[in-house]
């Protein structure tokens, strides 16, 4: 396994997954470590100071907004991710089921995160540990919950770790078949229930009541962005997310930039609303949408798709529409400069969607002579505020009017 500092782990951004000792026993889980020393202790307690607190969701300062998301019929079928899932569990063997099955109220929802692999150990059933049949499966509930787009994303951020793999001589940190997936509650068409992927760069919490479809938080990264050399020569991932950004802000009028812009240079990690963070209290900062051009506000939402447009047709549709509906209370906030070769970060916030992308210092990447932030390692984070990360908002109705 790569040996990474302590002072390297805390310069990460954090989004991982450890798991506690009351949590089920993992037998013999490939390439992870069960050292306890160092930044695995640090990590295990701010994930467990989290998991402490109730969820509350993100909000700003002024609190909760309510009344955001009813239960409600959307007219989109959910059957086919529920026959994807229950094939994938029927394919499992009973210890594989028993590892990866949770109830729909458990903890393992909060329980996820972006650091590599070796130092963390994750909860269910990884694609590594699968058989042909099993991985078919797994990959078909993704092709199944996820759109075209989505799951050609996740499988290209799947590559780029096992590029990483090549880059530090074979390192068990790194692997295109390290992510593991868990299960909330039970496939049904009238309960609750979801599942989980989880592993570096790639997290997916996905939250079905009845055809409502709740898809975050999600984290998706890469590092190295485009890929020159090895078994995945050519991938390149998060490059519309890029440039259409950096194209929004430089469409900006000089006082628009001004009133976006919270800092003009982008000297570190920015990103607020990764692991450990589903209480965080994010502000709306930066320039309201309501000031822009109509141009200005198709070209945000042509941003905002590049998102939404993961989760699967139909549904993607129904969460712009609601984002659509809250354009006039929707924030863009930058950091850092807008040359045509800039690093930045940037943030579209409403009630109902938190979108953060930013551009992160290397890590994994080995003599790379940047020491600041580079265009070749990137976090993209996607939330729901106001209480429905998880669906948790939409779960605690369901539970309060069936009197579970």
């Amino acid at each position: 396994m790569k040996k990474i500092t302590f002072v390297l782990i805390l310069s990460l951004a954090i989004g991982c997954k450890q798991s506690p000792s009351q949590d089920k026993v993992v037998d013999n889980p490939p390439n992870t470590s069960h050292d306890q020393g160092g930044p695995t202790a640090y990590f295990a307690k701010l994930q467990s100071d989290a998991i402490q607190e109730a969820f509350e969701g993100i909000t700003t300062d002024k609190g909760k907004e309510t009344g955001l998301f009813p239960i409600r019929t959307t007219g989109v079928s959910t059957q086919p991710i529920k026959e994807a899932a229950e094939e994938f569990l029927n394919a499992m063997s009973s210890s594989q089921k028993e590892r990866a099955s949770y109830a729909i109220e458990d903890d393992e929802w909060r329980k996820w995160c972006n650091v590599d692999n070796g130092i963390y150990v994750r909860q269910g059933v990884s694609l590594k540990e699968m058989d042909s049949l099993q991985k078919s499966m797994a990959f078909n509930l993704m092709q199944t919950s996820l759109s075209a787009k989505g799951l050609t994303l996740s499988k290209d951020i799947m590559k780029t770790d096992q590029t990483l793999k090549e880059l530090n001589n074979g390192s068990d940190a790194y692997d295109e078949e390290l992510y593991w997936f868990t299960f909330m509650g039970t496939p049904s068409n009238t309960e609750p229930w979801g599942w989980q992927l989880d592993g570096h760069h790639l997290v997916i919490n996905y939250f079905i009541l009845g055809d409502q479809v709740v898809m975050s938080p999600v984290f998706m990264g890469g590092e190295p962005i485009i890929t020159t050399s090895g078994k995945y020569k050519g991938n390149s991932i998060f490059q519309d997310e890029q440039n259409l950004g950096l194209a929004l802000m430089q469409s900006f009028s000089a006082a628009q930039q001004k009133e976006a812009t919270l800092s003009m240079t982008k000297e570190r990690d920015v990103a607020k609303a990764e692991a450990f963070k589903d209480n965080a209290i994010i502000n709306y900062e930066g320039l309201p949408i309501s000031k822009l051009t109509e141009s200005q506000k198709e070209a945000l939402l042509q941003l905002t798709a590049q998102y939404i447009n993961n989760i699967r047709e139909g549904h993607q549709q129904i969460k712009m529409e609601e984002i659509k509906a809250h354009l006039d209370n929707t924030w863009f906030a930058w950091v850092g400069s807008t040359e045509d070769d800039a690093v930045f970060y940037y943030r579209i916030h409403s009630p109902v969607v938190l979108i953060e992308f930013d551009h992160q210092k290397a890590v994994g990447v080995p003599h790379d002579k940047n020491s600041g932030p580079t265009r070749n390692h990137i976090h993209t984070v996607v939330r729901t505020p106001n209480g429905n990360d998880y669906g948790k908002d939409l779960l605690k109705q369901h539970l309060k009017e069936h009197h579970h």
